[in-house]
């Protein structure tokens, strides 16, 4: 089996600023000018949450914290017409906090921006990623509750 033949891990990160999410607009192919979640593929040696929060980092110049993993998620689909290969990348999927920084569109973005979550929702065509926005404010919102003591 050749590298070509093997899925590609990455990492992305759904980041909450108040009841505010993150999102991205892809630069370039597969799904270029649609909005995203900030992420991209895991380097040797890292984590897969060293690489989310380093993705977030370069794409949009802000900071987070893990609040927890979401998912791992598979995307198997082919190029865009004209350009060559398929692909399968398993994306591993976290909450996280925003920590600072305001979003900037840097490395392979076109847009970074805030947006109240309704509006982030619709914002994103892909089932899955609509899907993880959703799980993501549950774990965020699991975090800020108040905690009952006995």
């Amino acid at each position: 089996m050749s590298e070509r033949d093997r899925p590609i891990a990455g990492a992305g990160i759904v980041v909450f600023r108040g009841d505010d999410v993150l999102l991205i607009r892809r630069g370039k192919p597969p799904y270029e000018g649609e909005w995203s979640l900030p992420g991209g593929k895991i380097e040797y040696g890292e984590t897969a949450a060293e690489a989310a929060l380093r993705e977030l980092m370069e794409e949009t110049g802000t900071t987070a914290r893990i609040a927890g993993l979401i998912d791992v998620i598979d995307s198997i689909g082919a190029r865009e017409p004209g350009r060559p290969g398929d692909w399968h990348y398993v994306l591993i999927d976290f909450a996280g906090i925003w920590t600072g920084g305001d979003p900037v569109a840097a490395d392979d973005v076109s847009e970074a921006a805030f947006f109240p979550y309704e509006e982030a929702v619709r914002r994103t065509r892909w089932d899955r990623t609509r899907d993880v926005l959703g799980r993501a404010r549950d774990i965020v919102k699991a975090l800020s509750a108040p905690q009952s003591g006995a």
